[in-house]
């Protein structure tokens, strides 16, 4: 499975876990140079806190487009070390 933006791979695994529709990458599958820390943060209920990456790819920018949960909740624990996609990142 891969995801891709703007024309480029920026993540590509078999290794995928899915979660409420959404494919969750190891976070060492994705291309770390396209890439930036975001400070947006949103919380939920069964997963917990949600931190995120903005896309950086030729120049253009996708604010928040990856997210991960750091420190899952027991229940999402098989989400620890993923991250997922969304914002016209095309995973498939």
């Amino acid at each position: 499975m891969q995801a891709s933006w703007n024309g480029k791979v920026i993540a590509s695994s078999d290794d995928i876990v899915t979660v409420e529709g959404n494919a969750y990458f190891p976070a060492e599958s994705l291309e770390a140079a396209s890439v930036r820390p975001s400070s947006h943060r949103t919380f939920c209920g069964w997963k917990g806190e949600a931190h995120y990456y903005d896309l950086v790819v030729d120049g253009k920018e996708n604010a928040n487009a990856v997210w991960f949960y750091p420190e899952p909740k027991e229940a999402a624990s098989n989400i620890r070390g993923r991250v997922a996609f969304w914002k016209g990142v095309t995973v498939g």
